[in-house]
């Protein structure tokens, strides 16, 4: 029987998408009665509903009007603490808050009801920045502007057994202390289709179907909502055009409004947002604020790391302390160092909810620590790559969580493998010497990152999630994944149809996944976190294997058969939430990448010219599709480094069109060379790891670096990177 793991099976849903065949939210056929929902919001950053005025000029008798007084259930969105309205009543702590809802039959007659609808607010003091907020001079959320704070300590016990306490360490004279700052700005994840949904809601339960990544994660929100029985309540998936993370928490928000107008009118309604909507309300990637002050041997050893990392939150919690969970557990990076102290904070501020963004916090805390050993390399005149390689975490190491490292790792081998392919030392000497000269506007440079990314949620999260996935051996011959997870484009469908296909010993054609619905498929958790291939994905081959043993024990049996696996976290990770010591993560990815990049001294414009990506991912499932993730990803982090500013002014987003927010285009992707190599992860479906997040957490770092590199600027310390900040840099 052929062996489908690592080998690139085309994409399920390809020819569909080709063709035009695959039918998104608003390709949807109409049902009859149906109508077309708007959202009234705010635009002041924080203040008091006073009054809500509906001016004339509209037939108001045939709009259906939603607001908090017409919730029949609970007005919060269930995720952590359940702190965002669904509407706001009486309070209004950030601009584009969901205030009315309106729908009618008619675009037209609903867009001007929108503009008819006026807000009389209140205007209170609002906070818009992270030091503003941790000034707490005003408070706009809790008692401190604090969602959550974390701290991880390592090796602080045993230093103050020896007499010499955490803060010592940075007192000795015989090691040198490197300190720096360092920021991130939101970022948009502009997916191709915009937020939408379509709901049908009345006595006999709610339905919702549209772009989301987790479908129970919007059935939790609605069940609240209405105040019905989980089974009152369906969620199914319609075709999803990208998410990123966007679509992870925010579309219960928009199944919830586009439910209650159904819920009021007793027709079917349809929210589409249009993309000026979709980027001015919906969350971000967090901006931060990192702080580091390492010590180490003058020969580049690290003796001791002090981080303090921070992300702005926005008005609301939403996802914000897990975000911040593993931006904190990544802040220290693949490095071995004896003394580590973290403290992290996610604070408030009066802007749109941030929320969750691929790569989940580590692109904050990665960039942060990657451009430091750049700067603490230059002050120990040591080469980049020679002070990582001194520090590089090997197996029977630990992380800064204490979490000993238990699987094959060979970093330097990373490393060796992407300055060869790179010739990063040869064009470094080059770059240097034409640098040099004057007359040259145009300088190069060339600069790499070391990472690594957990796999799957935090700590004991997947044994919380206890996430169930089932394979059904169907009448017609094929066989049928169930699971919660979702095609967004990353090739869940084909990977997991790949997975079972092997699993069971059929062809892969004969496999096909089943549409997310909550009514038919199980809880195999959120499409998140780069598990769904190594946690999902070992599911689905338990079930396979499972359901195979019962088919061959049993010839000719009743069909349909399903069998299912239930999630059993491995009996070798031990976490404890109270310390955040231990097991942070089941394995990791790990990667190196390295970017050169030009700069015109004229203009400031910076662009990657070329880019070598090398990571460990366990075993390769498609190879076609892996390279697709990373390549994606590096465009994306390419944008994050170089491109992608979001304006917030008084809360707001002022460059919300796709005029204004520039990112790059084919035109300013480099070339990007793609390098895998293999370790198989025991606990993984054939030995595969996670790889969905991976490749946005290296790129700026290494984009930054090659930059500051070609310029001999040592202190750029933010992204994006603009080109007033280059020649501020060139031009001081």
């Amino acid at each position: 029987m052929t062996t489908y793991l690592g080998r690139p099976v085309a994409r399920r849903e390809g020819r569909d998408k080709v063709t035009g065949a695959a039918r998104y939210v608003d390709d949807l056929p109409a049902p009859p009665g149906l109508l077309h929902g708007v959202t009234v919001r705010s635009s002041c950053a924080r203040g008091r509903l006073r009054r809500i005025v509906y001016e004339p000029g509209v037939p108001w008798d045939d709009i259906v009007v939603v607001t908090a007084k017409d919730i029949p259930g609970e007005n919060a969105v269930h995720l952590i603490l359940n702190d965002q309205p669904f509407l706001a009543d009486e309070a209004i702590n950030h601009p584009e808050e969901a205030v009315v809802l309106l729908a009618h039959a008619n675009r037209h007659v609903l867009e001007e009801a929108r503009r008819r609808v006026k807000l009389e607010v209140e205007p209170l003091p609002a906070v818009h920045t992270i030091d503003d907020a941790l000034a707490a001079k005003t408070v706009v959320w809790g008692e401190d502007n604090v969602f959550k704070t974390y701290r991880v300590r390592k090796g602080e016990a045993a230093a103050a057994a020896t007499g010499e306490p955490f803060e010592a360490i940075f007192a000795r004279p015989d090691l040198v202390v490197v300190e720096g700052e360092y920021r991130t700005g939101a970022q948009e994840q502009l997916y191709i289709e915009p937020q939408g949904m379509l709901a049908d809601a009345g006595p006999g339960g709610v339905t919702v179907q549209g772009s989301m990544q987790c479908p129970y994660y919007v059935h939790k929100g609605l069940v609240p909502l209405f105040g019905l029985p989980e089974a009152k309540v369906r969620v199914i998936q319609a075709e999803t055009g990208g998410g990123f993370g966007g679509k992870e928490e925010y579309p219960t928000l928009v199944a919830g409004h586009a439910a209650l107008l159904s819920w009021k009118a007793r027709k079917p309604v349809k929210i589409v947002y249009d993309r000026a909507e979709d980027m001015v309300a919906t969350t971000k990637r967090h901006p931060s604020r990192t702080r580091h002050r390492t010590a180490l041997t003058p020969d580049g050893k690290l003796v001791a790391m002090d981080i303090e990392f921070t992300i702005d939150g926005g008005a609301y919690a939403t996802l914000s302390p897990v975000v911040l969970s593993r931006g904190t557990i990544h802040a220290a990076g693949p490095y071995a160092c004896p003394n580590v102290r973290i403290l992290s904070r996610a604070v408030a501020t009066n802007a749109p909810p941030h929320g969750a963004f691929r790569g989940f916090g580590a692109p904050q805390s990665t960039f942060a620590l990657e451009r430091h050993l750049d700067r603490v390399a230059a002050r120990l005149d040591l080469e980049p790559e020679e002070l990582r390689r001194r520090n590089f975490l090997a197996e029977g190491g630990t992380t800064a969580t204490s979490q000993t490292i238990r699987e094959r790792l060979d970093l330097p081998g990373l490393l060796d493998r992407a300055l060869a392919e790179s010739d990063l030392r040869e064009k470094r000497r080059r770059f240097a010497a034409e640098n040099r000269d004057p007359a040259r506007l145009v300088k190069k440079g060339i600069g790499l990152a070391c990472f690594m990314h957990g796999a799957g949620f935090t700590g004991s999260g997947e044994k919380l999630l206890s996430s169930v996935a089932g394979v059904e051996a169907a009448a017609d011959g094929r066989f049928r994944v169930l699971v919660a997870s979702t095609e967004i484009g990353q090739g869940t469908n084909t990977i997991l149809c790949q997975i079972a296909a092997d699993a069971l010993g059929v062809e892969v054609e004969r496999v096909v996944v089943a549409p997310p619905d909550t009514a038919t498929v199980p809880n195999s958790g959120p499409t998140v976190a780069s598990r769904t291939c190594m946690v999902v994905g070992k599911l689905v081959e338990e079930a396979a294997l499972e359901l195979k043993g019962r088919l061959s024990a049993e010839p000719g049996p009743k069909l349909p058969v399903v069998a299912y696996a239930k999630y059993k976290q491995p009996p070798d990770i031990h976490w404890d939430e109270e310390s955040y010591q231990g097991d942070a993560y089941g394995t990791y990815a790990w990667a190196v990448y390295v970017a050169e990049a030009s700069v015109d001294t004229t203009t400031g414009e910076a662009r990657v010219d070329d880019f070598v990506a090398v990571q460990e991912v366990g075993r390769v499932v498609n190879p076609v599709l892996a390279s697709g993730q990373i390549e994606g990803g590096v465009a994306q982090g390419v944008g994050f480094a170089l491109y992608e500013s979001v304006i917030l002014k008084e809360g707001r987003m002022a460059n919300g069109q796709l005029t204004n927010y520039i990112l790059p285009t084919t035109a300013d992707a480099p070339r990007i060379r793609t390098i895998f190599a293999e370790v198989p992860y025991a606990h993984g479906p054939g030995g595969a790891k996670g790889i969905g997040e991976l490749p946005m957490d290296g790129p700026a770092p290494a984009v930054v670096n090659a930059i500051a590199a070609a310029i001999g600027a040592p202190d750029l310390n933010l992204v994006p990177l603009l080109p007033e900040t280059i020649l501020g840099a060139v031009r001081p």
